[in-house]
């Protein structure tokens, strides 16, 4: 494409952006709203799936030993639980670090185990992470069966309805912005429609005088461009301010961890103007086609 093309194609297109300003406006208008609720919905999914990811990242096996297994053994079972494919990370738990804590959660002032209990009833044991939280439940099973591992717990049945609910929320979380996707797609395809209706006078006269559907194409592009990447810039600034503000607020609340790296959310920000000039090209080809068929 020669450059003295593409430098007519702006011009047309920011005349056009100059002549139907109601039009421009309302493109934008829909381009932002659309795009900042699929920003929200992103940032939503990116945070709900941090907190499943640490939900599920904290279930761990313990597995208790047999009260008269030696040090030797011990030793054994913590070898033989770390030839286990996907297990991670193997920590040994003796009876005193186990009474120590739990000594610790009833509250020290209050209580004293040692002297209420006299003997020490806890069994030394091992805490057992894994690659993959998934695969608890069968590596539970597996350390189960070794010698001298009197039982395994792992919070059997919550587990595995915490991962049925971590799946259900990510598929459908995706499910819905796909449908925020779609949906910004239509509302700024029958914007951008109006827009172009407008001037079917002047494509009829090009066509007649013998320009290329493409001729005709990339002032439209380059419009539907401008109108979409102005549209995700709002959405961004209003995006970027609001969540800030929410992270400002909700700092306090360290159960609820909220994605604050400037990486992650450089990358969603860089990706809704992407999203915007995309949204902006594919409303714009989806509009002008069914007035090039003169």
């Amino acid at each position: 494409m020669r450059m003295r093309n593409i430098i007519y194609f702006i011009k047309e297109a920011m005349k056009s952006l100059r002549r139907n300003t109601l039009l421009t406006f309302a493109t934008i208008s829909t381009a932002s709203i659309c795009i900042l609720i699929l920003g929200i919905a992103v940032l939503i999914t990116m945070n709900a799936s941090q907190f499943m990811n640490k939900l599920e990242s904290d279930v761990e096996i313990i597995a208790y030993m047999e009260k008269d297994t030696s040090g030797t053994q011990i030793a054994s079972i913590k070898d033989s639980i770390k030839n286990i494919a996907g297990v991670k990370e193997v920590k040994f738990v003796s009876c005193e670090e186990a009474l120590e804590n739990l000594q610790e959660s009833l509250g020290k002032d209050k209580y004293d185990l040692k002297e209420t209990l006299e003997k020490n009833p806890l069994p030394d044991s091992y805490q057992i992470k894994t690659v993959n939280p998934h695969d608890v439940p069968e590596i539970a099973k597996r350390i189960e069966l070794l010698a001298n591992v009197k039982a395994v717990t792992y919070g059997k049945g919550i587990v595995e309805r915490l991962f049925e609910v971590t799946k259900w929320v990510r598929l459908v979380s995706i499910f819905l912005i796909g449908l925020l996707a779609f949906g910004a797609i239509f509302l700024i395809a029958t914007t951008i429609r109006l827009a172009i209706y407008a001037r079917r006078k002047e494509i009829y006269l090009m066509k007649l005088i013998g320009a290329t559907d493409g001729f005709i194409r990339w002032p439209f592009f380059i419009e539907g461009i401008i109108l979409g990447s102005f549209g995700a810039a709002i959405s961004i600034v209003v995006l970027a301010l609001g969540y800030q503000s929410l992270i400002v607020r909700m700092d306090s609340l360290f159960f609820l961890p909220l994605i604050t790296g400037q990486d992650a959310l450089l990358v969603l920000y860089i990706s809704l103007l992407i999203t915007g000039m995309f949204l902006g090209v594919l409303g714009t080809l989806i509009s002008i086609n069914r007035f090039l068929d003169v």
